[in-house]
């Protein structure tokens, strides 16, 4: 069941959660988290430095908590580890800067929004799924659970430490479940390329549940994605310092309803404060390495920095590298400041890009069967290895909508690989396929790129957005629907959780938002109670977890069992 509320009513519950918070204790969370513990929303926490969740330890948060962390604090899940931070709509997971929450108050009680970055560190999450790698010498070339990798951002306390390390062999590994989740003014900068992004991911596996997550403002990237087979389900950001959306070292997964609205975070560099890609993928470390990126990207709306026919403003819609190979389809890209698709071949580091050693040209990508695999450095199951995509070819962009590419050659490559034929059921449309945009006059934060960042924006589809030519496939994780971009007609999931609705960004339909009830017995938050919830209830039974214990009386038992089994298939 899903309650309509008004703008007025959401508002109010904006103000409660976040008057509220402002009057909670302050937990300073000075060590790393060695066994199970639950962050009440009756507490802020304060990360002082770098914390870890360490193997065999599980953190709980509450919906409605505040994590606002002094500069240097950040979070780290290990292998082995496991984090349930679950919100709601109504009481979203606020990770954010004590700066930031320092401006929250009765006079100004959602905040405001600054033009400012790299206040406190980040969430990474590291599991032991298959990732590619060749900067470890020991890596091979071919799928070894032994390939390992050290995340980006992070320091080890000495050679070889493991709480550092991500990658492994288990495709279904679990590494905990996300749910409306904002994280805001993040991004710490360790060094040159050693910059924390604003969710990151090394080696995740799809067992792990991660949907409705917001970056706002990062110095870095957005989402960075290294490896493994991680799903994501409605992600807005906003405002990156360089790539919204990175991907890299073999990710082979799944992604839908995804809102990406480029601008800057600080008065900095492309890259370091000013967007750079939209949507940045590489196949892997070195192209010729297995596993190599093959995922799926159902229903984005990409907004770029636009610029004119002869100067940019961001950059690309979509950069590949590496071997990459990624199918884009309901999609919507409009406002970019370079070109929708670039083959950027190499990343820099290393990689030795498309053809190398046997693989496929960029080229031929676009015209390969999605189950065409390489025998280069192959797995022995390849079939069972690359699971996302189910049709098409290898690397697609179709069924999309193309609006306002300003620059002189936006579409020379995708025109080179096809992507504007006749086939592939693309417009480049004339009027907008969004309600509406506004954005503040241009600045010049990098010294050479003028950038307009959006103050308002209703996504709603409209024009040759509202009816897409196909939909994606009704499998368990996809959510089959008929427009293209991320959101229907009638709807707006930015609503109530988001910084982007607490800055007045977002724009409420008519009617006001749609804010769905509280459903306890959703406890990895996927939208419906299903197998994955029974087995948590399961895995804590007899303990006194909180996510789990869903009559809150002190035991997961038989009662919890009953309210799990009477909410099975929906959320009451």
């Amino acid at each position: 069941m899903r309650t309509k509320l008004t703008s007025t009513l959401v508002a109010t519950a904006a103000l409660t959660l976040l008057t509220g918070a402002a009057g909670a204790a302050e937990v300073l969370v000075t060590s790393n988290i060695s066994t199970s513990v639950t962050w009440t929303k009756n507490n802020t926490y304060n990360l002082q430095g770098q914390i870890y969740v360490l193997p065999g330890a599980q953190l709980n948060i509450e919906p409605g908590t505040v994590i606002a962390s002094d500069a240097g604090g950040s979070l780290a899940v290990t292998r082995g580890a496991r984090i349930n931070a679950v919100g709601t709509q109504a009481e979203p997971i606020i990770f954010t800067s004590k700066a930031d929450y320092n401006t929250w108050g009765a006079s100004n009680p959602r905040g405001v929004w600054r033009p400012v970055c790299n206040e406190w560190g980040n969430l990474t999450i590291m599991g032991n799924a298959y990732i590619s790698e060749n900067a470890v010498t020991a890596n091979t070339a071919s799928p070894n659970a032994n390939n390992r990798a050290t995340m980006e951002g992070l320091t080890a306390a000495a050679p070889g430490d493991p709480n550092v390390l991500y990658g492994g062999g288990d495709d279904e590994d679990d590494s905990g479940t996300l749910a409306y989740c904002s994280f805001r003014y993040g991004g710490l900068v360790l060094g040159l390329n050693n910059e924390l992004n604003g969710l990151s991911l090394g080696g995740i596996g799809r067992q792990t549940v991660i949907n409705n997550m917001e970056i706002m403002n990062n110095v870095d990237d957005g989402i960075e994605i290294w490896g493994g087979t991680v799903n994501l389900k409605y992600f807005s950001i906003w405002n990156i310092g360089d790539d919204s959306l990175d991907i890299d070292q073999g990710w082979r997964g799944k992604g839908q309803f995804g809102l990406i609205v480029q601008g800057y975070s600080a008065n900095a560099a492309q890259g370091s404060g000013v967007g750079d890609n939209a949507i940045e993928i590489d196949g892997a470390e070195q192209s010729d390495y297995q596993p190599v990126t093959t995922g799926v990207l159902y229903n984005l709306t990409v907004i770029g920095n636009p610029g004119t026919t002869n100067a940019n403003g961001g950059d690309h819609g979509i950069a590949l590298r590496d071997n990459a190979r990624v199918q884009f389809r309901q999609s919507i890209f409009m406002d970019l400041g370079e070109r929708l698709l670039n083959n950027d071949n190499i990343d820099g580091d290393g990689g030795a890009g498309y053809g190398f050693n046997g693989t496929l040209s960029f080229a031929s990508t676009w015209t390969t069967a999605y189950n065409t695999y390489s025998t280069v450095n192959a797995p022995a199951n390849p079939a069972a290895f690359y699971q996302a995509q189910v049709n098409g070819n290898l690397n697609e962009i179709k069924d999309s909508v193309f609006f306002n590419n300003l620059f002189g050659t936006a579409y020379s490559t995708a025109d080179t690989v096809g992507v504007r034929g006749k086939a592939n059921q693309n417009v480049t449309a004339v009027n907008s396929p969004i309600a509406s945009i506004t954005r503040a006059p241009a600045v010049n934060p990098s010294g050479t790129l003028q950038v307009r960042r959006v103050t308002s924006l209703d996504p709603r589809a409209t024009n040759d957005a509202v009816t897409s030519a196909g939909t994606s496939p009704n499998d368990g994780f996809f959510t089959p629907v008929n427009y293209r971009g991320a959101f229907g007609t009638t709807e707006n999931w930015l609503c109530g959780w988001t910084a982007a609705d607490q800055y007045g960004f977002n724009v409420a339909p008519p009617g006001g938002c749609v804010i769905g009830q509280a459903c306890p017995a959703d406890i990895n938050g996927d939208g419906t109670v299903n197998a994955a919830d029974l087995s948590d209830v399961l895995a804590n039974w007899g303990t006194n977890d909180p996510a789990t214990d869903l009559n809150d009386d002190g035991t997961v038992g038989a009662p919890d069992l009953a309210i799990m089994l009477g909410a099975w298939g929906a959320c009451p």
